[in-house]
């Protein structure tokens, strides 16, 4: 698909739309008014090679697996790189898809003067993250393993309460005297589930606790303690995920981004606010409503502080509303103090 259009001086480029792949690129070039200069496919092996031939453009690139490796690698060629997501680019492609035509959309999106990109993450952010993603994962296979245990020893009668303290139960009573009762072929199936589980128990909790004090989070100065004076929990498992506060121009922005404001669905000069949109960075938005859901349980059990803004919404709203909203009112919070560089000030009621 080595198509050129034309055959431009190279000075005339000022915008290429690169769609990756695992192997096979396609890239798209066009002037400064968008008319399409070159279209090229392009070999994994050869894609550093032709960008270092090219003049210093903007080259734009979806927010997809790989994205933020090659745009590490294009800015160290001297190209302005900037990633799209991906849900903003679909409305410029224009009837059937292939990769040539996302790259051609990739470039015409990238030219509106209105498009929102997304900001390049370093190694060592990727990293960072990488530590809360494999948490997640051997917390999610330690719960298949528990439920897999208690299924199967449900068809022999056995129950316990539910919750992983109490997996312990029904491992005493497999090698216990009751174990006598099971037969012979399933008690090495249980032995080596049980194995497995002691096993990921001790990884979890190993990742649990760099995922709270990683070296590499809570000796940086620039969010870390202030993330503690915030928050009493875990705070230091926010820092990888979010982009630098400067990134947005409000905290409603930042809220918004984490998929916590509502979505919309006004028309005739009519709002109409239904649930939160639950769009962008899922991990952190499950870690502020699991805190704030903490925050509101306690309330309702103790009471929360007398003319506080908890306690006038969980007055007249529901408690899930007010959880929502008080992760909303978290994040603004969290984006206040690192674009801010300030510590965090409880505030004081009214008429205290």
């Amino acid at each position: 698909m080595n198509t050129p259009l034309e055959e431009p001086s190279k000075s005339e480029v000022i915008t290429i739309g690169l769609d990756i792949a695992k192997n096979v690129f396609h890239a798209h070039g066009s002037d400064a008014s968008g008319r399409a200069l070159f279209r090229r496919k392009i070999s994994r092996t050869t894609l550093l090679e032709f960008f270092a031939r090219q003049p210093r453009c903007l080259v734009a690139l979806e927010a997809c697996g790989g994205a933020h490796h090659w745009a590490r690698e294009l800015t160290l060629l001297g190209h302005e790189v900037k990633l799209i997501p991906p849900a903003y680019v679909k409305p410029f492609v224009k009837r059937n898809k292939n990769d040539g035509v996302d790259a051609e959309a990739i470039c015409e999106a990238a030219q509106r003067p209105s498009m929102r990109f997304v900001a390049i993450k370093s190694e060592a952010q990727q990293a960072s993250a990488l530590v809360l993603r494999t948490r997640d994962l051997l917390v999610r296979q330690r719960t298949q393993l528990i439920n897999a245990i208690r299924g199967h020893l449900t068809e022999y009668g056995w129950v316990a309460p539910k919750g992983p303290s109490h997996v312990a139960v029904l491992g005493d009573m497999i090698e216990g005297a009751m174990g006598s009762s099971l037969p012979e072929a399933a008690k090495p199936m249980f032995r080596t589930m049980l194995d497995l589980l002691d096993q990921l128990n001790t990884r979890s909790a190993n990742w649990t606790r760099r995922s709270r004090v990683g070296p590499a989070r809570t000796r940086s100065p620039d969010g870390s303690r202030r993330y503690r004076a915030w928050a009493r929990s875990r705070p230091p498992r926010l820092r990888p995920l979010p982009p630098p506060a400067e990134t947005f121009a409000k905290g409603r922005d930042f809220a918004a981004w984490l998929g916590l404001a509502p979505r919309q669905l006004s028309t005739g000069g009519k709002q109409k606010l239904g649930s939160i949109t639950k769009m962008g960075e899922r991990t952190l938005r499950r870690l502020l409503i699991s805190g704030c859901s903490a925050v509101v349980l306690q309330a309702s059990k103790r009471g929360a502080s007398a003319g506080s803004w908890l306690e006038q919404m969980m007055a007249r709203k529901p408690r899930m509303l007010v959880t929502v909203a008080l992760a909303n009112r978290t994040a603004r919070i969290v984006w206040a103090l690192l674009l801010k560089q300030e510590d965090y000030k409880a505030p004081v009621a009214a008429g205290a």
